[in-house]
């Protein structure tokens, strides 16, 4: 079922393969990689490769993860109205990393599951069958159906992203 190569297993991996999903583990160069660059070396769309951005809600709490395309950017708006906040902010990469424990270019709702973190995906995940997310480590990227995350993850479908971009 699973297609790790020959790439370290991981936390992500086991829990993948402990599923029984079908998916892929793929092997990124060593320095972060932003989503679009990482679409360019793949030669995927960049609407394909979604990334996850750690968001701080005004009330303090935990933060969300906001997993959107790599070729847009989230509406801030819109993500505070649909969790019932009034405002929301993108942390840093020094905080994102202190909160969740991950490098950024590595950050994973499915390395962070039972943390505490509620998972929002956006709405234009519904239209794609499968997609390519992170494997919760730098260099490590997971090709699964949009399904399958949705059902490991827990993750909810959110309007993220601004309309128009």
């Amino acid at each position: 079922m699973s297609g790790k190569n020959n790439i370290t297993t991981n936390n992500v991996i086991r829990l993948l393969e402990s599923r029984e999903v079908q998916f892929k583990a793929i092997e990124l160069p060593a320095e972060k990689l932003g989503a679009l660059e990482t679409a360019q070396f793949l030669g995927v769309d960049p609407g394909l490769v979604f990334k996850t951005i750690v968001i701080q809600r005004e009330i303090l709490g935990k933060p969300l993860l906001a997993v959107v395309p790599g070729d847009k950017r989230v509406d801030l708006k819109s993500l505070a109205a649909f969790v019932n906040e009034k405002k929301v902010t993108i942390t840093t990469e020094k905080e994102a990393e202190r909160v969740t424990g991950l490098q950024v270019g590595g950050i994973s709702a499915l390395a962070l599951m039972n943390r505490g973190f509620e998972t929002l995906l956006d709405l234009s995940a519904m239209k794609l069958n499968d997609f390519y997310v992170s494997g919760g480590m730098r260099g490590l990227l997971i090709w699964m159906r949009v399904q399958d995350y949705v059902t490991i993850s827990g993750a909810r479908f959110a309007p993220l992203i601004k309309i128009g971009e």
